[in-house]
């Protein structure tokens, strides 16, 4: 699937042109939406959570930061970040980052086939702060951590197998991964204001042992070619990675990644931009940025973590901002898909499906009363698109 513009500006009284290039390259354009109407409907009243939903949709929550997982005797971490989820048999796994310090580290909770928890537990511990991360396609998650000269930690969200650092995936502020397997690569954000665009191309595809770090190249304009290139001291120090490279191209506080179909999608909260990358073609635009938007409210701020469906939407987290994620359709068509009420204080993060795509996954990172130790962690259950 070839993606278009995320948001047209004449969905909000602007100009195509003045929000970049087409998202769904070569497509026809959708006839306009408007702010607040998406492929679902509106929202609904606020649920026994505090979650406003479209009609079919309910929620449930999954864990409490500080209180045992339901069914088991696990306690779940604080800040609950980024998550991802496995398949496991006719059941599935979600896994979470938390995102403190400094013990960090992530957990894992294990579901039957009809949704029940069956388990829950520890599959990283001992490191700092771990905000995004990503899935591999040999079933391991990427917990990064979102320090100065942090690390990627490989996990195993069975449990089984110890983690292992991979150090030559570059020590930087870390947040998000993204795995290509078209390319054999893995894109790396970093939450620095003047932070790059990474990616690792493993030595052997599968083992992250060994390999070669890159940096994209690219000019100050907001959309147009890029190369790549390798930094020469991935170790970050006494250089940072990010200052290594001339011509590398600087972004405002990179956030959440994805990838799908030779393309791939990245935040960046400092300006609230989602970007995106044409592999195919080596170039690159703006897919979204509410500073273009010329009349109206724009319908997400906060732009963090994101992640895709099989339909092709997109469903971005905020951090702050309304407290919804938003889905944005391939008709141009973006809107709230959800918005938690009450918790003005906490971020939306860690959205991952299901593998049967009929369960969304995420958490409120402070939850109500704006702490880490407050954190809750949900399932949302609907007829999503398929």
């Amino acid at each position: 699937m070839e993606r278009r513009n995320l948001l047209r500006a004449a969905v909000l009284g602007g100009s195509a042109a003045a929000l970049g290039g087409s998202l769904w390259r070569g497509a026809a354009y959708a006839a306009p939406a408007q702010p607040g109407t998406g492929p679902y409907g509106a929202l609904g009243s606020p649920d026994a959570n505090g979650i406003r939903l479209p009609s079919g949709f309910t929620s449930r929550v999954i864990a409490r930061s500080g209180q045992s997982v339901p069914g088991t005797s696990y306690t779940w971490h604080s800040a609950p970040d980024g998550g991802a989820c496995y398949a496991d048999g006719s059941g599935w796994i979600y896994v979470s980052n938390s995102e403190i310090s400094p013990s960090g580290g992530a957990s894992a909770v294990k579901f039957s086939s009809t949704g029940t928890i069956t388990a829950a537990y520890r599959i990283l511990a001992n490191t700092r702060t771990n905000c995004a991360g990503g899935k591999t396609p040999w079933n391991t998650w990427l917990s990064c951590e979102e320090v100065s000269l942090g690390y990627v930690y490989e996990t195993d969200p069975w449990g089984t197998n110890a983690a292992i650092r991979r150090d030559a995936m570059g020590r930087f502020k870390h947040e998000a991964a993204a795995a290509d397997p078209v390319r054999k690569v893995v894109y790396l954000t970093e939450d620095e204001t003047n932070g790059r665009f990474y990616r690792f191309i493993p030595a052997t595809w599968g083992n992250l042992s060994a390999g070669t770090l890159q940096v994209m190249v690219a000019g100050s304009a907001t959309s147009g070619s890029f190369t790549w290139a390798n930094i020469p001291d991935p170790d970050g120090s006494p250089t940072t990675t990010r200052t290594q490279v001339s011509g590398s191209k600087s972004f405002n506080g990179g956030e959440g990644c994805h990838y799908a179909d030779d393309t791939v999608w990245f935040t960046t909260k400092g300006d609230n931009r989602v970007w995106q990358l044409n592999l195919t073609t080596n170039t690159y635009e703006l897919a979204y940025d509410d500073s273009l938007v010329t009349s109206g409210t724009a319908p997400l701020t906060g732009v963090d973590n994101i992640t895709g469906s099989a339909s092709g939407d997109l469903y971005v987290a905020e951090d702050g901002g309304n407290m919804e994620i938003c889905v944005i359709t391939p008709a141009d068509v973006i809107a709230p898909f959800l918005r938690i009420d009450g918790q003005s204080a906490s971020e939306i993060t860690g959205p991952a499906f299901s593998p049967d795509g009929r369960r969304l996954y995420f958490s409120s990172q402070r939850g109500t009363s704006g702490s880490s130790s407050a954190g809750i962690t949900y399932e949302v259950t609907g007829p999503f698109r398929s």
